[in-house]
């Protein structure tokens, strides 16, 4: 059997950040139609509610996209309805045409719901779903606070406290009978689906084996090479063994193919890819040089392992760990510098103050701060600071490593 092709590990790192959007200058206006085509092109955009600096959907899109700003996005969620808000591995923001795909994630959670919910919550919240669509049809759309008679006296609206009608919500919406049509602040406001989704994208009906198939060619059309678990973590609606089964037919067929993938460490790994892939990524371009800030959430760096096998860069959110315990910080940023992933930085937008408070910055083993590289940082963390909307970098003493 002749040996498997060869993807060398400086040429896995270009296709991939290539096939997410960060391999080339980051260029364009950042709204409207250009929005909409990195969007589709990621595939989805998470959702996450720390805002430290500004929330990770905005953080993710600004970092391909330096002209974008959070309002840019509201119009296509809101009023052209060309998106909609549900879940992948956590929440995220998809575009409306994959829509149908979702049905799929939607009878499969009405199926585990149904029983994880009713040892969590007892059966209480399945009488309420009843009673909460018909509220949500006679009344239009309502938050989980708009519902809330069923909190005892004095009892928080916490995610960690859920009411009865909570929980009917939240099953509603993840089985697909609500939709979320819009944020105040950053809670979810819920509406009919029928009232949200447009009729063109509620239309299709894909059966299970369609939408099993679109689903695990778009996942690695977006990853460029992928085992069959990360084919089936890209959304997280195929099982692991239907994306075994689905790679293997594709092999079967000719339509994929086996190469070993190399890592930082020199050390291979095989994976699908589709035939062509390595020939391919010989005659992509180099990665731009330009240094980037990215969200923890971003799409290149939310399979922590998948990023320490490709760049040797080890990466944990410390939100949960005791402070004293922290090897870092609270939230730290992970940089982007050409195809390394060079350091993390710790940083906050004060709002009150007008600043970005920079509170420490650490490279990685054999990163040098040069000149150059210190200019770099600098002209991107002027770029964050307006992003932020303040107008002034404020590095704490010592910032810098020693």
């Amino acid at each position: 059997m002749p040996p498997r092709p060869l993807l060398t590990n400086r040429a896995a790192r270009r296709v991939f950040l290539h096939r997410h959007l960060l391999g080339d200058p980051p260029q364009g206006p950042g709204k409207g139609d250009d929005l909409m085509s990195v969007i589709r092109a990621l595939g989805f955009v998470q959702v996450d509610s720390v805002n430290t600096v500004e929330r990770a959907h905005h953080m993710i899109l600004f970092a391909r996209r330096p002209a974008y700003r959070p309002r840019h996005l509201r119009p296509l969620l809101e009023t052209q309805r060309l998106l909609f808000e549900h879940w992948t591995h956590d929440a995220a923001i998809v575009p409306v045409e994959f829509f149908p795909h979702w049905r799929l994630r939607f009878a499969r959670d009405e199926a585990r719901l149904h029983g994880r919910w009713e040892s969590w919550q007892g059966t209480q919240y399945r009488s309420e779903v009843e009673k909460v669509l018909a509220h949500v049809t006679a009344h239009g759309p309502v938050r989980s606070g708009d519902l809330a008679e069923d909190r005892a006296p004095g009892e928080t609206a916490g995610w960690w406290n859920w009411h009865p009608s909570k929980t009917a919500l939240e099953y509603l919406w993840r089985t697909g009978q609500l939709s979320v049509c819009r944020r105040e602040g950053f809670t979810k406001v819920y509406d009919l689906t029928e009232r949200v989704i447009p009729p063109e994208a509620r239309a299709p009906a894909p059966t299970e084996a369609d939408s099993i198939d679109w689903l695990n060619h778009a996942a690695i059309t977006r990853l460029g090479f992928a085992t069959s678990g990360h084919v089936a973590a890209f959304w997280a609606h195929v099982t692991p063994q239907e994306a075994a089964a689905w790679c293997a037919a594709e092999e079967a067929a000719g339509r994929l193919e086996r190469i070993d993938v190399q890592g930082a460490d020199g050390r291979t790994r095989p994976h699908y890819a589709r035939p062509g892939l390595v020939a391919e990524a010989e005659a992509l371009p180099e990665v731009t040089g330009r240094l980037r800030i990215l969200s923890p959430f971003d799409p290149a760096l939310r399979d922590r392992k998948r990023a320490e096998f490709l760049f040797g860069f080890h990466y944990r959110i410390e939100i949960f760990v005791p402070e004293p315990k922290r090897r870092y910080g609270y939230y730290v940023f992970p940089i982007l510098e050409g195809d390394r992933l060079i350091g993390r930085i710790d940083m906050t937008a004060r709002r009150q103050d007008d600043g970005l408070a920079v509170k420490r910055l650490w490279l990685e083993p054999g990163v040098r701060l040069s000149k150059g590289r210190q200019a770099r940082l600098d002209a991107e963390l002027v770029r964050v600071a307006r992003f932020a909307g303040v107008h002034q970098v404020r590095p704490a003493p010592g910032w810098l490593p020693g």
